[in-house]
């Protein structure tokens, strides 16, 4: 006699890990896709993603080395992150990988995917909307984690893993790529055949850099987010060495690659000097003589004699 077996699907529990089993299958395919196809089109195409690059540079072109290694780090700890949906026990961090970071990193990978293709087409206006969109999901991932699943060092291989690379995949649409290639859309590139016109638009690279920088150092301030420091820095020192670059701009990127780890350090010893100034103010207990006086109510003292107290009267 053959029984039927029945799930179901209305229990928390039994949706939730049917929400793992589709990331342990969707989130490395994605990341294979992302990865291939940036590969096909740095190392196949002609023009490539840094020939495109080079033919369109603007105020804030970065240098393609640079952001080549920055983005190797993302896979890097993609792959951890992979790694991490087959060997997570501890139920803190399957919240985390289900609720918090869930489908849309998949979706995140697949949108760069076809940002590659876009940019090395020259489809500018579509790689524009698609870094945006990227932008987008990865802002509301990155809020989802440090909202409801906060990074705690007790879970070492969540910060790794799941806030660290999230974070830095942040950081790159939103510092860099998305304002470029808006740039390049609305014609706010210089043509490379003509070196002496790289100052054109520079005011607007300038508030771009400042705007984002300001915002990541508050994040680093308020925050402690070390992750965060590095993805900023890193991010100016691609910009500024690349070269021909405009006087604000490179002078901004400057400063910010000093002010992020400043700020850093100066932010956790101001907490840790504050922490330790509460902790020395500490209540100490009153002494006899204040006690005594404490007694002292309505012209009236208490007494002991004999075991017994006595009341003075000194009206």
């Amino acid at each position: 006699m053959s029984s039927e077996l029945r799930i179901d699907f209305s229990d928390p529990a039994v949706r939730d890990y049917m929400s793992l089993i589709r990331l342990q299958v969707l989130t490395p395919l994605s990341l294979l896709i992302n990865i291939a196809t940036l590969l096909v089109c740095s190392l196949i195409l002609h023009p490539s993603l840094r020939g495109v690059t080079h033919l369109h540079p603007a105020s804030i072109s970065p240098s393609v080395p640079a952001i080549a290694a920055y983005i190797l780090v993302i896979y890097l700890g993609q792959i951890g992150y992979c790694v991490l949906l087959v060997i997570a026990r501890k139920v803190e961090t399957k919240n985390t990988i289900i609720k918090g970071v869930g489908i849309a990193l998949v979706l995140a990978n697949v949108v760069m995917a076809g940002w590659a293709i876009a940019w090395t087409f020259g489809a500018f206006l579509t790689s524009t909307i698609l870094l945006g969109v990227l932008t987008l999901l990865l802002l509301y991932c990155n809020v989802v984690l440090i909202t409801y699943h906060v990074p705690t060092w007790s879970r070492p291989l969540d910060i790794a893993f799941i806030h660290a690379p999230v974070r830095l995949f942040f950081i790159l649409p939103l510092s860099l790529l998305f304002p470029y290639s808006l740039f390049v859309t609305l014609g706010h590139a210089w043509n490379p055949a003509h070196p002496d016109h790289y100052d054109k638009h520079q005011w607007e690279g300038f508030a771009v850099l400042l705007a984002v920088n300001v915002i990541g150092l508050l994040v680093i301030a308020t925050r402690h987010d070390l992750v965060w420091c590095i993805g900023a820095t890193w991010v100016c020192v691609a910009i500024w060495l690349e070269d021909p670059k405009p006087v604000p701009v490179y002078i901004t990127a400057v400063m910010f690659t000093v002010f992020h780890p400043i700020t850093l350090v100066a932010a956790i010893l101001w907490t840790r000097f504050a922490g330790k100034r509460a902790e020395g103010q500490i209540r100490l207990p009153p002494d006899e003589e204040t006690v005594r006086e404490g007694q002292v109510t309505n012209g009236h003292e208490v007494h002991a004699t004999n075991g017994h107290e006595v009341q003075a009267d000194w009206s």
